[in-house]
């Protein structure tokens, strides 16, 4: 076994503030020594890293829910990994974890970063990259979003934007386990046909085809209930011209909007929020942290009964993550985008 004091933590750190797009220019690859924790801390080997359209977000400057990921910083992301060494009684040397581990090799939390880095204990038995995408935070946010948010009742309709996405396909699979009709929206008939044939959709509808508004029109002859909106910008107005009266729109992104160099594009036809006395509401998911093993043992449950699946899209080497990340924004990730880092 290797011991601490010889190994060297390769990270990627945001170097500028991008405009549009990233760019490799806008990180910057340092090493570091790798230190044993102190008293209360644990030290971490990455295994694999979520990465998530919201980063995008991280990396401007500005008032937020989260502060801005700092120039010269470690890039911020959550991960699994296993512990290496230890002083800290709750976590043993070889137990795996989920954990705010950034984009980086090894990952030494404090005590006093413990519960800021959100660490806990995970099962690998049920798949280390389940734990980044159905029992991970995109699980969560689709968990709380659709249930507490949009609050389904069987029966009714329910829209999913990037159905084929981590959030997306979470939250048109628990909408069809609570008795509602589910139509997706995703790009290319590929994903299309996946979230409908592998995942149980009653339908789902090619944006990259160009007839969202026929699609809508076919699939949901009464209106939409309940509108899950990950992509923002032209659908979201157009779903906002669909919904039936009561309807509950979740937003919980925008993805169509991040790399935007002109202002954000806001909906144009808002009053249809009024005319059908409809809601529109966000969802943060560190809202919710402190019932996360709530919906982690309900998710859990129908994963271990084959009820729910769970499609990760994984890119091996910390040094792609650059463009790794771009695979986000341009729609080439089939699933959940995951960057293994190591291997066991």
């Amino acid at each position: 076994m290797t011991a601490i004091s010889a190994l060297t933590n390769h990270q990627v750190c945001l170097a500028s503030r991008p405009t549009g797009l990233p760019t490799r220019a806008n990180w910057r690859m340092t090493t570091e020594p790798v230190a044993e924790p102190g008293p209360g801390g644990v030290l971490v080997k990455t295994l694999a890293l979520s990465l998530d359209p919201a980063m995008r977000g991280w990396m401007n400057e500005g008032k937020s829910y989260i502060a801005p990921v700092e120039i010269g910083a470690v890039m911020r992301a959550g991960g699994v990994g296993r512990v290496i060494a230890s002083q800290n009684p709750a976590f043993a040397v070889g137990d795996h974890v989920n954990a705010g581990l950034d984009v980086q090799e090894y990952c030494l939390i404090p005590e006093a970063g413990i519960k800021r880095s959100g660490i806990f204990k995970i099962d690998p038995s049920l798949g280390l990259t389940t734990w980044l995408n159905v029992l991970g935070m995109p699980g969560m946010t689709g968990y709380f979003g659709l249930l507490d948010v949009g609050q389904p009742k069987a029966g009714e309709t329910v829209v999913v934007s990037g159905a084929a996405g981590a959030v997306g396909q979470m939250v048109g699979q628990l909408a069809k386990l609570k008795g509602c009709r589910v139509v997706g929206i995703a790009g290319g008939q590929a994903k299309c046909d996946w979230v409908v044939n592998e995942l149980g959709f009653d339908a789902c509808i090619d944006y990259k085809a160009g007839d969202v508004k026929g699609g809508l029109k076919t699939h949901c002859p009464q209106g939409v209930d309940i509108y899950f909106d990950n992509v923002g910008g032209e659908i979201l107005d157009l779903m906002l011209t669909r919904i039936a009266r009561g309807a509950r729109i979740i937003i919980c992104g925008a993805i169509s909007q991040y790399n935007n160099t002109t202002p954000v594009k806001g909906p144009a036809n808002y009053l249809s929020l009024l005319v059908n006395r409809a809601r529109m509401e966000g969802i943060v998911v560190f809202d919710y942290a402190d019932r996360f093993p709530q919906a982690i043992a309900e998710l859990s449950g129908y994963l271990k009964a084959g009820t729910l699946k769970s499609r990760e899209d994984v890119v091996t080497g910390l040094e792609t993550f650059p463009e790794t990340l771009l695979k986000l924004f341009n729609g080439e990730n089939f699933g959940k985008l995951v960057l293994q880092v190591a291997a066991e």
